[in-house]
This record gives structure tokens, C-alpha cells and sequence, in this order.
């Protein structure tokens, strides 16, 4: 299995650069989603975090950009620690990029997080990412003793600690929420580059703003409704990024999807499981039950889930990049207790049809859906 031209890694020099009109980057990510045995019992985390080594191994083999793996701390999500995962991974890749999505950075230490993921670095020999942000979940506040009450400053308070860390530095730093910091530093420093550090967002023009006043690359996670609605809050981060006075960093979109066959044979492996996860979360947040009709309309060529054929989900990739300018797509290609079978299939067909595909649409020689 060989990459394709639209995968290729980025020199670890300017890993976040934008990459041009006619081409873009992509990634996979995943939470360890926890499956089930056909009986209907779950599978051990443990074998899950298996699983999910095979599946970035997979990955690496069909050329995709990157790889990443969210973090939380649920029964359904097998992934508390994604350094620990990434370290593994990176002793069985070659050339993938090896991130998480995300880190909740409310919930930790940014020294340990920036001395992790500088581990991970130097395993890896420069491919380690980090994608911080708040997460869409909220179980690691108290487990780790946190009040919620505190939401907003730890994560602006960590994060501006964190960016200077991030400069290897010696470390000034006061604030709030934990005791100040004068003239230490972290370690181990990274070798050649600073860390390559990105901003997940969901989709608040303040959280855009801050991700500008940083100078960081961005991330939204779609995961419902129509893509194109993001277009005012992508060229508000492009607008800020030159007021702050950055260079351009590149814009990425994070959705779920499946690529199977043909788009009945995808959508059919992943509804009930797509129908389970949004049904579960769904109950925990207040929402009414989903429904096929939801499913078939985020399945449309201007929703938010890429399931599909190669064929298609190449035409809604390609159509991302016209509407917002993308520099990146990642696909969420674990859905709740879609087996590891499906997923691999799926990567494979992600890496050597769907890729290839996307480059020709971009390239002008097929028109855009």
C-alpha cells in the first residue's frame, strides 16, 4: 500500500502550514470507542486499545497524514491517556503524524502535558501533535477534583501557561489557579522545532479568537448539521489570525463518517451503532431521540457525516475544501460499537480510494458535487 500525493507529511520544520487550494491533508481520529461481542457484551478496554494499534498501524500503511486519539475518562471510550497510546504507536509507524483529539487541558497540568507529548516527539523522531481543548464532556472535573464552576479560567489559565512552556523557555508565569512559576523549565526540550500544538473548537467566535491570539492552528468539530455554517467563523480565525499579527496556520475539520462499498452498504453498517451513541449521549444532555431520517439528512451531500462509497465521500471532502478553504479533514471513523473489522475496512478504503480520489477532484479533472 503506497501514500497518495494529498498524504504526505509536511516537513516537521512547519508541520502546520498551509498547504494550497488544491490539495488537502487527511487524518483520522478516534476515542477507543468501546465495542461489543455479538452477544451484546462489551470489549474489554484493554483489547480495544489493541484493536486500536492495529488500526493506526493500518493507517501509516495506506499514507494517511495523521492520526489521532481523544481523551476521556467513560465507560464507552477506551482512551484516559493518548500519550501513553501515541508512544506505543509510534514505535510500530513510520510516518504518520501521531496527535491527540483531544487534550483536555482544563483537567491537567500543561507541564506534564508539554513534557508527554515532547516524549512522544522524540520517539516518534518529530511526528508527535497535540490538539488541545475542553472537550466535549465533562467526567474528568470531578475525577480529578475540579470544580466545574472554574470551566473558563482554568482552561485560559492553562493554556497561556502551557504556550509558554511550549516557547522551552525558562518559565514566568502567575495566575489563579495553581502557585506561580519563575525561571524553571520543562523537559525534555523537543530537538529541532517547537511542538506542534493545535485548538480544538466547537464552533464559539470566542473560542476562534482566542485559538487566533495564540497564533495556533484550528480544529472544528462538526459533528452535526451542515459544514458550510462554519464558513463565517473560518474567516473570522483568518481575519484575527492577521490582526494579531501571525502568520496563516492551517484550518482543519474534525467529523465522523464510514466508507464502505457502496453508500448503502455504509450507511447500513454504521446507523445503528451512529443511532446507539447518539441515543446515549443524547439522554445525558436532554436531546429527544434520534431518528434514520437525522442520520439519511447528515448523510446528504451538505451533512455533517461522511459515509458513503470512496465515490462520495471523496465528493464531500472535495466540497469541504471549496466551501471552507480547509487545509485538513480528519475523519471520526469509530462510531460507538461499530466492530473493528468495519473500521479497518474503512481506513483501508480511506487511505488507498478515497485519497487518490480527492487529489483528482482537486485538481480540476472531475467536477465538484
Amino acid at each position: 500500500m503506497n501514500a497518495v500525493a494529498t498524504t504526505d507529511p509536511l516537513p516537521a520544520a512547519d508541520p502546520t502550514a498551509p498547504v494550497g487550494p488544491g490539495r488537502i491533508l487527511l487524518g483520522l481520529n478516534t476515542f477507543g470507542d468501546v465495542g461489543v461481542f455479538p452477544d451484546g457484551h462489551p470489549v474489554p478496554h484493554a483489547q480495544v486499545l489493541r484493536q486500536l494499534l492495529e488500526q493506526a498501524e493500518l493507517a501509516d500503511q495506506v499514507g494517511l497524514h495523521a492520526f489521532g486519539v481523544g481523551e476521556h475518562h467513560r465507560r464507552d471510550f477506551a482512551v484516559s491517556a493518548p500519550e501513553v497510546f501515541l508512544a506505543a504507536a509510534a514505535a510500530r509507524t513510520k510516518h504518520i503524524r501521531l496527535g491527540s483529539a483531544v487534550t483536555v487541558l482544563s483537567s491537567d497540568d500543561p507541564i506534564r502535558v508539554f513534557e508527554r507529548f515532547a516524549t512522544v516527539d522524540a520517539i516518534s523522531e518529530g511526528r508527535a501533535e497535540v490538539m488541545l481543548g475542553r472537550g466535549s464532556f465533562i467526567e474528568s472535573f470531578p475525577l480529578f477534583g475540579l470544580d466545574l464552576a472554574d470551566y473558563e479560567v482554568l482552561f485560559e489559565e492553562k493554556l497561556e501557561l502551557f504556550d509558554k512552556v511550549r516557547a522551552q523557555q525558562p518559565i514566568h508565569w502567575e495566575g489563579r489557579t495553581r502557585p506561580a512559576i519563575n525561571g524553571l523549565s520543562a523537559y525534555p526540550p523537543l530537538e529541532h522545532h517547537l511542538l506542534t500544538a493545535w485548538i480544538g473548537v466547537g464552533g464559539t467566535p470566542e473560542s476562534v479568537l482566542r485559538c487566533a491570539e495564540y497564533g495556533y492552528p484550528i480544529i472544528f468539530a462538526i459533528i452535526g448539521g451542515q459544514p458550510r455554517s462554519f464558513a463565517p467563523l473560518a474567516d473570522l480565525y483568518r481575519e484575527a489570525m492577521g490582526k494579531y499579527g501571525h502568520p496563516v496556520q492551517q484550518l482543519a475539520t474534525h467529523s465522523p463518517g464510514h466508507v464502505a462499498g457502496t453508500d448503502e452498504e455504509a450507511q447500513e453498517e454504521l446507523f445503528p451503532h451512529w443511532l446507539g451513541q447518539r441515543n446515549l449521549i443524547g439522554s445525558e444532555r436532554g436531546w429527544g431521540p434520534g431518528s434514520r431520517a437525522e442520520f439519511d439528512a447528515l448523510c446528504a451531500p451538505e451533512g455533517a457525516l461522511y459515509v458513503g462509497s470512496p465515490d462520495t465521500v471523496a465528493a464531500k471532502i472535495a466540497l469541504l475544501k471549496k466551501n471552507l478553504g480547509v487545509d485538513r479533514f480528519d475523519l471520526k471513523y469509530s462510531n460507538g460499537t461499530l466492530p473493528h473489522a468495519a473500521m479497518m475496512r474503512s481506513i483501508e478504503l480511506f487511505g488507498t480510494e478515497v485519497a487518490p480520489r480527492v487529489a483528482t477532484l482537486l485538481a480540476g479533472a472531475a467536477p465538484l458535487h
